[in-house]
């Protein structure tokens, strides 16, 4: 945006595509002769690989670069995003380290406002990198929050890779859902004609402040249609007042109440539009048929005849994301396809939504989503020494063994000694919740929200150690102390990628201050609303 003729400022995040779209801007006006200053402002910050871009494209020299360091954004009362829907790409999948800075550095104005916190707990590498390098941060500045009452009690890290089960499940809450077929984008949802009824699409606020979203953004999808009628008749019993009125009581009406009226009403006619929008899109994706083959999964029943519904799911070219998102919970689940399903399914989806998807299999298989079980992958260490010692057929047959039990998933194993899935006598009363489970229908309670709820109530991972194994480490479990200011924490929020602290309370005990009821989860890597309203919950539930 020009802020006058002369002058062309541009404010980015450190992207090289958007490098390269600032060198064209600066060499077509220097082929058509105009003379213009362009300052870049990059945030969260400066990456030297953009400056080598513009480097290259020649304009290196006809641009200032500055740095504006706005790391975290209020979306609401309990959340806080880093914005960055890069973070999970470039640190799970290409391994770059750049945003760690960033994190430790939000971790570290967290800590300067709201700090110091009273302990840290965390899993995961990025976790563990980020606290580190925010420790170092906050020795260097010598804690500037010293000597003040902490606001938050304790923080809790967690990368998204330790469990990605979570986020490949449907959405089923009201937040989740809006999510899922409008994209909430910082905070804020674009509704188009078929939710307005008119011919224009609005943007609207998703927040605390909007009073109908607010009461039923964390309900299960099948009581928001029963809240929403209720809501709409006493809007209209409201409005009915008004013809028993006098002139004194009208005026008071119309001054005070009719414009709140009017605005939730408006709201009102949004949701319900919104409700609509999404019965009419997940009935042509035959959602119930979905979920009840992800609950198989999550359960370990019926797996062929789930594996027979993705591949119908592919034939029908229902849609490319969510034929993905199946097959990646299926490889999850039961720890790796076997060979012959993988070929299979692959096959099918490169037929069905094209070629150019080759790539994509390569990198969900990089990352760990969807893999292929080989044989004795996770045990050529022992069968090396056990060659040593017997003769190829024995150990050959040594080797099958052990395959056998290596094909056991670890996610199986995990959700076994969580108890991730409730057992239920007679029917899940999702109007009532009884526990995080409701956010899945009942079916299923949020790995990582369960691992935080653990953590906090043991306040650190003592007897949870056969869990850590399994989810392969990298815990930790710091106390705060005076001299070392610790803390950590750092919201996102519901984005495909951020770092997400939600504000909840917790099971402490309130030793100090009332700061201990306040926990900061962040989640490396971005988070479903699913989560956010699993660990609403759980602050709710634990006071």
């Amino acid at each position: 945006p020009s802020l006058c003729d002369g002058r062309f400022c541009f404010l980015v995040r450190p992207r090289i595509k958007t490098m390269r779209y600032i060198a064209d801007i600066v060499n077509a006006d220097k082929m058509s002769g105009r003379s213009r200053k362009y300052k870049i402002i990059f945030s969260p910050q400066k990456f030297y690989a953009c400056e080598m871009v513009l480097e290259e494209e020649g304009v290196f020299g006809d641009v200032t670069c500055d740095e504006w360091s706005f790391y975290l954004l209020p979306l609401d009362e309990d959340i806080i995003s880093m914005e960055l829907p890069e973070f999970f790409r470039d640190y799970f999948l290409e391994g770059d380290h750049r945003w760690i800075n960033s994190v430790a550095r939000a971790l570290q104005l967290l800590n300067s406002l709201y700090g110091p916190f009273g302990k840290a707990y965390g899993i995961g590498r990025c976790a563990k990198m980020s606290y580190e390098l925010w420790r170092d941060l906050e020795e260097e500045s010598e804690g500037d929050g010293q000597g003040r009452k902490p606001e938050i009690g304790n923080i809790f890290l967690m990368d998204r890779d330790t469990d990605y089960v979570t986020a490949l499940c449907s959405q089923v809450v009201y937040e989740g859902l809006v999510d899922d077929t409008f994209r909430v984008k910082c905070g804020s949802v674009d509704f188009g004609p078929d939710v307005t009824s008119s011919d224009k699409s609005i943007k609207v606020l998703l927040n605390a402040q909007d009073k109908v979203f607010s009461q039923i953004r964390n309900e299960h999808f099948s009581s928001v249609f029963g809240f929403l009628s209720q809501k709409s008749r006493n809007l209209q019993a409201q409005y009915d007042r008004r013809r028993s009125m006098d002139i004194k009581q009208m005026k008071n009406f119309v001054s005070q109440e009719l414009k709140g009226l009017k605005q939730e009403h408006r709201l009102l006619s949004l949701h319900i539009g919104a409700c609509e929008s999404i019965m009419k899109k997940k009935t042509k994706q035959d959602f119930q048929e979905m979920i009840k083959a992800e609950h198989s999964l999550l359960e370990g029943f019926d797996i062929r005849e789930s594996t027979s519904f993705i591949e119908e799911h592919i034939d029908r070219q229902v849609s490319p994301i969510e034929s993905l998102r199946l097959m990646c919970l299926l490889s999850i689940t039961e720890n790796g396809l076997i060979p012959k399903d993988y070929r299979s399914l692959k096959t099918q989806y490169l037929q069905s939504y094209g070629p150019e998807h080759l790539l994509t299999f390569h990198n969900l298989k990089r990352i760990g989503l969807l893999t292929e079980q080989s044989a004795g992958e996770t045990l050529t260490a022992v069968e090396s020494k056990v060659s040593k010692l017997v003769t190829d057929r024995a150990a050959g047959k040594i080797t099958d063994a052990f395959n056998s039990l290596a094909r056991k998933s670890n996610f199986r194993a995990i959700s076994k000694k969580l108890g991730l899935i409730p057992r239920v006598d007679g029917e899940y009363d999702l109007k009532m919740p009884r526990d995080m489970a409701y956010v899945f229908s009942g079916a299923y309670v949020p790995l990582s929200c369960k691992i935080i709820e653990q953590v906090l109530e043991r306040r650190g991972w003592l007897g949870l150690e056969e869990v850590v194994r399994l989810l392969n480490g990298n815990e930790f479990s710091v106390s705060g102390s005076a001299s070392a200011g610790l803390g950590v924490g750092g919201p996102g929020a519901g984005g495909s990628d951020s770092t997400l602290p939600l504000l909840d309370s917790t099971v402490e005990d309130s030793p100090a201050w009332e700061s201990q009821r306040i926990v900061l989860a962040v989640f490396l890597g971005g988070c479903t609303f699913s989560e956010i309203a699993a660990l609403r919950f759980l602050g709710k539930e634990r006071g």
